[in-house]
């Protein structure tokens, strides 16, 4: 296992981490498989990571991710504490609410956490998060407590991560990227606002989506370039432990295009990185319904499918509608837009009427 730092912590923190949403026991919509197992056996698998030079892990509140919180509490207990860097999240905003959140984990975990995240940081709540008694002053306030170490705002969202990166406060970003879903990543690799903060990356495998077109070597090796402190990997089973950490891997460079050219081998994808930059003057979020479209036919089809008919019937108007379309010019990929906004709202349809 090879170690990055993680920001101006001080830490040194595993290249690979281990993600417990799949250890927890029950359902989780976003995820393509569950695994479910008991404490004893979550245990086991967490610490084959740990023996294989894991000191990584992260997980949420019960709300979010069930009993994978406690499982993890339970593991901390069976190895030395001071080899682990544990972060925990929740999606509160208010920073009363987060507070309290905090002390609860504590408690679930029996330690406290080392970097704390406000969870799905975005646009239309980011201003309450940054503001006055809003979370982040919450946790920044935690950790001159000793409560917690750092602080860490979790988004899918450039516009929020690159605001969290000019902030002070805040130690560590955590944020999503793959081979696929690179477009984030080589913002973030470009701006220098981002240098010093650690950085935790997620969706290496898209939930899993890439697995089959690409093999974990590819997927993991073709991030590496990236200036990413701990890449987290889903764990849920031994032999996805073994898969993940038995071996380092090296760097493998994918072009765009490449990737595209794998994906079309199953089916015609949108040739999205999800950069980002397509900002719609109605206020949707074009990558979104272009990622949705790609997932559904990577093998999310229900997910996929309930998340589009949220917003589309409306980008659909809207895109027909605008005569400026922004969102084109922006377009590092020279998507036509409007077409492939058309071609979503087809499958779409297929499936009934929107209601």
């Amino acid at each position: 296992m090879r170690y990055r730092e993680l920001g101006n912590t001080g830490l040194k923190i595993s290249e690979l981490g281990f993600g417990t949403i799949p250890i927890l026991s029950g359902h989780v919509p976003v995820l393509p498989q569950y695994f479910s197992p008991d404490n004893d056996t979550a245990i086991a698998i967490m610490r084959r990571a740990f023996d294989y030079g894991c000191n990584f892990y992260d997980t949420a509140i019960v709300e979010e991710y069930g009993d994978a919180e406690t499982k993890l509490g339970l593991f901390a207990k069976t190895v030395d504490r001071s080899k682990l860097i544990i972060s925990n999240k929740a999606r509160f905003y208010n920073g009363a609410e987060i507070y309290r959140e905090v002390l609860r984990s504590t408690e679930n975990l029996g330690t406290k956490p080392d970097i704390y995240f406000v969870h799905q940081v975005d646009d239309s709540n980011a201003d309450e998060v940054f503001g006055k008694n809003g979370a982040l002053e919450a946790l920044y306030d935690l950790k001159r407590e000793g409560k917690i170490s750092f602080t860490g705002i979790a988004s899918h969202y450039y516009s929020v991560l690159f605001r969290a990166a000019k902030d002070p406060r805040v130690d560590v970003l955590q944020g999503s990227g793959n081979i696929l879903e690179r477009g984030m990543l080589d913002r973030i690799r470009a701006e220098a606002a981002f240098k010093g903060k650690g950085f935790i990356l997620n969706k290496v495998y898209a939930a899993g989506l890439l697995i089959g077109p690409f093999s974990i070597a590819e997927l993991i090796g073709g991030v590496l370039e990236y200036p990413f402190s701990s890449a987290l990997l889903g764990i849920g089973t031994f032999e996805q432990c073994d898969d993940a950490f038995k071996k380092e891997y090296e760097p493998v460079h994918f072009e765009f295009e490449e990737v595209l050219e794998r994906l079309k081998k199953d089916f015609d994808p949108i040739g999205c990185d999800r950069c980002e930059k397509c900002v719609c003057p109605f206020g949707h979020e074009i990558h979104t319904s272009f990622r949705q479209f790609n997932y559904f036919h990577l093998g999310k089809e229900f997910w996929a499918i309930n998340k589009l008919r949220m917003d589309l019937e409306a980008t659909y108007k809207h895109c027909k509608a605008c005569e400026e379309k922004p969102c084109q010019s922006e377009c590092g990929s020279g998507i036509h837009i409007p077409e492939e906004i058309e071609r979503i709202y087809k499958l779409i349809t297929a499936f009934g009427e929107f209601k």
